[in-house]
C-alpha cells in the first residue's frame, strides 16, 4: 500500500482540499442566508482525492509520479423547483476535473422538467423531458455525488469512467412508474434519447485514438426495472440500452462513415441489513462496428463484467467496504491473447481483476473523509487518454486514493 510520505504531499492534498470545499461552504451561507422562492431547493458539494499508482499506471492525471495526482476533484450545484404540484424543474451544473478525459469544464449534469400525470396511494406515473441521467445498474444515476457511492471509484467493470460521458446522461424522453404492493414495490424508467458523444473521450475508447472526424448522436434507448421488498431491504434490478453512433469522417480520415452500436444488459441484487450490505451486479456488452471500411473496426464482439461487493458500518459515522471487480473486454477471448497477436499491444489491456478494500468516515452530516486500496491484475479499464503508450503500463499494479466531500 501506498502513504503520504512527505509533508510536501500532506500540504498538497489540504491546500487541494480547501480549495475545492471553501467555496461551497460559502455558497451554503449565502443560500441559508437568502430567503428561496416557495419550494425552490439549492444543493451542492465538492471533493477532492490524491491517488498515488504504481508502475506507470496513470489514473484521473499523473497518479504514477513521485506525489501523485491531485487531479481528481468534483464541483456540483444543484436546484429543483415545483411550480404546480405536478410539475417539478430539476437542473444540476458540474465542473469535473479527472485527467486528460475531464478537463474541469462546467458543463450541464442533468436538467429536466418532471410532469406526474397519475398519482394514487399505490401506484404512480409520469414524465420527464431534457438531459436525464441514463438508468443503469444501481449507481449510474447519482455516480456524481461523492456521499452516494460505496467507494471512491465506482466498480469500473459496470461504470467506466473512460467512457463516462457516453454512459452517464443523453437528452430526451422518460416515462417511469411505481406498483407498490404487499408483496413488493416495482418501479420502472424506460426513454429513447440521444446520447453525448462530444469530446475525445469516447473515440479513444471506442475507436483506438483521436481521429479527424466527430461522432454524430443518433437515436436511442434505455430502460430498467427495479423490484424492492420490505422497504429496500431486498433488490433486484435489470437494465439496458441500446446506444447508437454514427461516425462522420473528413476528406482526410482514413477510415468511411461507420456506425456503433453498443447494448450493455445489467443484472443487479442487493440485499440490505441494519450493519451490513452485499451488492453484486453483472454486465453483457455487444459491441457491433460497422462500414468503417478498414479491418480493425470491423467488429462484433461481447464483453463481459462482474462484481461482489460487501460494507460494513460499524457504526454511523464509520464503514468499511470490500470489493472483487472483473472486465473482460471480450468475453471469448479473456486473456487477451488473440487480440495481442493480432494488434501487437499486450494482453493484459484487454481485462482487470480489481481487489478493492477501502474505509469512510463521516465526520460531520456535511463532510466525509475516505481512504481506498486497489490492487489490480490488467489494465483493462486504464483510460488511454492518460496512457498513451499501451506498452508501457504495468500488467500488475496498485492504486491508493485519499478523498475528502462536503455537501449542503
Amino acid at each position: 500500500m501506498y502513504s503520504i510520505s512527505n509533508s510536501r504531499s500532506h500540504n498538497r492534498f489540504l491546500m487541494a482540499i480547501r480549495l475545492a470545499v471553501v467555496p461551497c461552504v460559502l455558497w451554503s451561507y449565502a443560500v441559508q442566508a437568502e430567503k428561496l422562492p416557495q419550494n425552490l431547493q439549492i444543493h451542492g458539494f465538492a471533493s477532492q482525492s490524491w491517488l498515488k499508482s504504481s508502475g506507470n499506471n496513470n489514473v484521473f492525471g499523473k497518479s504514477a509520479s513521485d506525489d501523485g495526482s491531485f487531479d481528481f476533484r468534483e464541483l456540483g450545484l444543484n436546484a429543483s423547483m415545483r411550480p404546480l404540484p405536478k410539475l417539478q424543474f430539476s437542473a444540476q451544473m458540474l465542473s469535473r476535473w479527472a485527467g486528460k478525459g475531464s478537463p474541469g469544464n462546467i458543463r450541464l449534469d442533468y436538467g429536466f422538467l418532471d410532469y406526474t400525470m397519475f398519482s394514487g396511494e399505490t401506484n404512480q406515473l409520469g414524465i420527464r423531458l431534457g438531459r436525464m441521467k441514463n438508468p443503469i445498474g444501481f449507481y449510474n444515476d447519482t455516480r456524481d455525488v461523492p456521499f452516494t457511492r460505496p467507494s471512491i471509484l465506482l466498480p469500473q467493470s459496470i461504470y467506466f469512467d473512460r467512457t463516462r460521458k457516453l454512459a452517464l446522461a443523453a437528452d430526451g424522453a422518460h416515462l417511469y412508474g411505481e406498483q407498490r404492493s404487499d408483496i413488493g414495490n416495482i418501479s420502472f424508467q424506460l426513454g429513447v434519447a440521444r446520447p453525448l458523444v462530444r469530446g475525445a473521450e469516447a473515440e479513444v475508447a471506442l475507436l483506438g485514438s483521436d481521429r479527424p472526424g466527430r461522432f454524430v448522436a443518433e437515436m436511442s434507448y434505455t430502460g430498467r426495472v427495479v423490484y424492492e421488498l420490505d422497504e429496500g431491504r431486498f433488490r433486484l434490478a435489470f437494465s439496458g440500452s441500446q446506444l447508437n453512433i454514427g461516425y462522420s469522417p473528413t476528406a482526410s480520415d482514413p477510415v468511411q462513415a461507420g456506425s456503433i452500436r453498443f447494448t450493455p444488459l445489467v443484472f443487479s441484487a442487493q440485499y440490505n441489513a441494519e450493519r451490513w450490505s452485499l451488492t453484486s451486479e453483472y454486465a453483457l456488452r455487444h459491441f457491433e462496428f460497422k462500414n468503417f471500411g478498414v479491418a480493425p473496426l470491423t467488429l462484433d464482439f461481447y464483453g463481459e463484467s462482474y462484481y461482489f461487493q460487501g460494507a460494513y458500518r460499524f457504526t454511523p459515522e464509520w464503514e468499511a467496504v470490500i470489493r472483487y471487480d472483473v472486465l473482460y473486454t471480450d468475453r471469448n477471448d479473456r486473456s487477451g491473447n488473440k487480440w495481442a497477436a493480432a494488434s501487437g499491444r499486450p494482453a493484459h489491456n484487454r481485462f482487470a481483476k480489481d481487489i478493492t478494500v477501502g474505509l469512510r468516515w463521516n465526520v460531520t452530516p456535511e463532510f466525509m473523509l475516505r481512504a481506498e486500496y486497489h490492487r489490480v491484475n490488467g489494465t483493462g479499464w486504464l483510460s488511454t487518454l492518460d496512457n498513451p503508450v499501451p506498452g508501457d503500463l504495468s500488467q500488475n499494479w496498485n492504486l491508493f486514493s485519499i478523498l475528502g466531500s462536503y455537501r449542503f
